[in-house]
């Protein structure tokens, strides 16, 4: 950067904490930094909303848009695939070039990795994309009852509450179509509860809601491999007529191209600033690991990389202008739980306190759920 020129912060990654931090930098400092916003993608789908899909009460068009208020925004809009991230040189290498920085915010997200799992492409289904939502919501509505397992590969896995409220949805469904009777529903996961990083109480809760819709839940469960009408569990077969399995994550490969990978290869950050190293990068979102007091990992979920964002906008502003305090990301984070219905439940609290999160569950009621609509609603107009 010469001395004539506004630095540039860019940022990697179109989701929800990337568009946060791109509108907060350029309304922090508008002509005082050049802001450019790197995404593969062409349209952004709102994902909380992709298990409405799954279940009829959303298209995906309702819920996808594109990047174009950006630009009004005064922030420059780049659709590449980054492929690595030269930290020496303050260079971003993506398929459409270089690019120098001045400050790196990295927010690429989780991938998918089904094939991990042997089979798990070819015979299930899962609804965190919108074309797969719409093949599990088209399978949902040729089913004519039997067994339904719903299960989670590995950890971690975006948004702890997903696969719970993809059974209790399901659940719903095949209730409201008249065939929960000549169905059954079975929950499998590594976990040994139901969002375990929530603390015990809450997931007895969500436990006690499963088995209160006749979900059967089987925790400490390994996958295997899938095939053709069944899961390999544990070493042994479980048949099923309908498979819908929350696929492994892996880092961004970026990530790892560039040296950036902590443990797991997810990106090693100070869980307050947000700064990885070196200090002129920071991350944020689902490719970042921070370690709580009780030993997991913050969870991997917007709510998360929405407020990391805003902190580390405001931090990287600060440093443009020359004030060295910086503000903290607090941990605190909040959590709805679809329980099909049309209710919801809504966890909320301190994800840093010690010993232990410190995080209370509300009991699911349509209150939840119209508050779940609105702040959807809300997300899709104010940022998009």
């Amino acid at each position: 950067m010469s001395s004539n020129e506004a630095p540039r912060v860019v940022v990697l990654g179109g989701g929800i904490g990337g568009q946060v931090a791109a509108t907060r930098l350029k309304q922090r400092l508008g002509d005082g930094a050049r802001v450019t916003l790197i995404e593969r993608s062409e349209r952004f789908v709102f994902a909380p909303s992709l298990l409405w899909v799954m279940v009829g009460g959303r298209k995906p068009e309702a819920i996808t848009r594109g990047y174009g208020v950006f630009a009004k925004r005064g922030i420059e809009v780049v659709h590449a695939t980054v492929v690595r991230i030269d930290t020496a040189n303050f260079e971003v290498e993506t398929s459409n070039g270089k690019l120098a920085y001045d400050y790196l915010v990295v927010a690429l997200g989780a991938p998918l990795d089904p094939g991990r799992v042997p089979g798990l492409a070819e015979h299930t289904h899962h609804p965190y994309e919108p074309a797969a939502a719409e093949r599990l919501r088209e399978a949902l509505a040729a089913f004519r009852g039997g067994r339904v397992t719903v299960a989670i590969a590995s950890l971690p896995y975006k948004c702890p509450a997903a696969p719970y409220e993809t059974a209790m949805l399901i659940d719903g469904f095949l209730r409201k179509r008249g065939i929960r009777a000549q169905s059954t529903i079975d929950l499998y996961t590594p976990e040994p509860l139901p969002m375990p990083v929530a603390g015990p109480e809450t997931g007895y809760r969500v436990a006690a809601e499963l088995a209160s819709r006749g979900i059967t839940f089987h925790p400490r469960s390994r996958l295997d491999a899938a095939e053709p009408g069944s899961l390999q569990v544990d070493g042994q077969a479980v048949a099923h007529d309908l498979a819908v399995v929350i696929p492994p994550h892996r880092p961004p490969e970026a990530v790892a191209a560039s040296g950036l990978g902590g443990p797991g290869g997810w990106i090693a950050v100070d869980r307050s600033t947000l700064r990885a190293r070196p200090s002129d990068v920071y991350a944020i979102g689902d490719n970042v690991a921070i370690p709580l007091e009780n030993g997991m990992m913050l969870p991997k979920a917007g709510v998360f990389a929405h407020g990391e964002a805003e902190v580390v906008a405001e931090n990287i502003a600060r440093r443009i202008r020359g004030d060295l305090k910086e503000t903290a990301f607090d941990g605190h984070g909040t959590c709805f739980l679809e329980t099909g219905g049309g209710k919801a439940g809504l966890a909320r609290g301190d994800f840093y306190a010690s010993p232990a999160p410190d995080v209370a569950m509300q009991r699911p009621g349509r209150t939840w759920h119209a508050a779940k609509v609105a702040f959807e609603q809300y997300w899709l107009r104010r940022w998009l």
